[in-house]
């Protein structure tokens, strides 16, 4: 599914939660899909079950994943609901990288055409 790098500075778990968070994102894992289970990525990863587990719940916490117990976990459906809080924070994110960006002197105009490239390829996305 996908390597981890072990030389990067950040903890397997959080590697795991953002390779998974991509895949969810970029539309290779559908709603309702079934993601593996611990066990199954423990082993193709050959880490410790528990960290997996971590990065499950994580997910789960964010609205990424959602659990049935003896089915497995799954990626959970877009709901305006259970996003609402999530997009409060991601918004809270922006606003702090688009502040640092100004600061860095990065052109406004650099900042719309990357947002609206981004957009494109997902509406692009939706038309297939």
């Amino acid at each position: 599914m996908f390597q981890l790098d072990y030389l990067d500075h950040r903890p397997l778990y959080e590697q795991i939660k953002e390779k998974l968070k991509a895949l969810i994102i970029s539309g290779v894992l559908k709603p309702n899909e079934r993601v593996p289970s611990v066990r199954e990525m423990a082993q193709s990863l050959t880490i410790n079950p528990n960290t997996i587990q971590k990065a499950y719940k994580d997910l789960e916490l964010e609205g990424y994943i959602y659990a049935i117990r003896a089915k497995g976990s799954f990626v959970t459906p877009f709901n305006d609901k259970v996003n609402q809080a999530r997009r409060g924070d991601l918004m809270l994110e922006i606003d702090k990288l688009v502040s640092e960006l100004a600061y860095m002197n990065i052109p406004k105009e650099q900042l719309i055409s990357r947002i609206e490239a981004i957009y494109s390829k997902k509406e692009g996305e939706k038309i297939d």
